[in-house]
């Protein structure tokens, strides 16, 4: 029996042209895995994520369009997943007889899917409502708005970020601490009543989310967030945020609203160690109404 041999010059070749093949293929398998993974359904609606934090929040009520009562601007591709911008606009003008009660927060993939609940009593008329979120990984972020004669409708957009949940945080251990619980507030130029009002209140916190890990200690931190946030504005309701571990560190509420009266706002923290915190703002001096 003849053995057909190949020329070694020849052998190398086809084995490099095989391996090549064979890495080709590897390279179109990942990507279609990839895209498996990273790409939203084509409606978000039919999320198996999605389909069960419904059931838990909502039961079988039915959610519409959130066309022409609310719009959610987010970040295609965040630049970091542990600070993602929400922004949430009221595309209606609120009255007392037709308002925005409750706005849920929702990142499906999230271990803690619900990132806060915002409550509001409808005789503070709000336009804009903004925050930071953490991601973990690429996912639906939700806003379902509940009006006061209990409808909903919701706003999906799709977001890539990973990481955002586990990702250490940014301060100093020894300077968080001190500065623990600490509030300030960003005033417009010029505040007048009548007119829209837009400012920004911050609180020091880590908010960790009990996935973040030492490396010194070799452990993971415990979880310690702001369980809730309560605003007053001119002696009366602003809003109230139920927060969680979604929350960015450092919470930052920005709101725009149109105040009827001028008056100083109240700030009430509650973290989910049972600490408080509270301080109170006056606009600055020089500012009319």
């Amino acid at each position: 029996m003849r053995i057909q041999t190949v020329p070694e010059s020849a052998q190398v070749r086809w084995a490099w042209e095989v391996s090549r093949l064979r890495l080709l293929l590897l390279v179109v398998l990942l990507g279609i895995a990839s895209v498996a993974l990273a790409e939203p359904a084509a409606e978000p609606d039919q999320q198996a994520h999605w389909r069960e934090i419904r059931s838990a929040l909502f039961g079988d009520r039915q959610i519409q369009d959130a066309d022409g009562v609310i719009a959610l601007e987010t970040p295609y591709r965040a630049l970091d997943a542990a600070v993602v911008p929400i922004e949430i606009k009221a595309t209606f003008a609120q009255t007392p007889e037709r308002y925005i009660k409750n706005l849920h927060l929702v990142i499906d993939m999230n271990p803690a899917p619900v990132a806060g609940v915002f409550h509001f009593t409808g005789d503070r008329r709000w336009s804009s409502l903004g925050t930071r979120v953490r991601i973990d990984s690429y996912s639906h972020v939700r806003a379902i708005a509940e009006t006061n004669d209990g409808e909903l409708y919701m706003a999906a957009n799709f977001v890539k970020a990973s990481g955002g949940c586990s990702a250490p945080s940014s301060k100093d251990p020894a300077a968080a601490e001190a500065n623990l619980g600490r509030m300030k507030v960003r005033w417009p130029e010029h505040v007048e009543a009548g007119e829209p009002l837009a400012l920004q209140l911050l609180i020091r916190h880590p908010n960790s989310s009990g996935l973040q890990f030492d490396q010194i200690a070799r452990r993971y931190i415990p979880p310690d967030y702001l369980l809730e946030i309560e605003m007053d504005y001119a002696g009366g309701p602003l809003l109230r945020l139920d927060g969680n571990i979604s929350i960015s560190e450092d919470p930052s509420i920005r709101l725009t609203f149109v105040p009827d009266r001028l008056g100083e706002l109240a700030v009430r923290a509650r973290d989910s160690t049972g600490r408080t915190f509270s301080e109170r703002f006056a606009a600055p001096a020089g500012h009319g109404g």
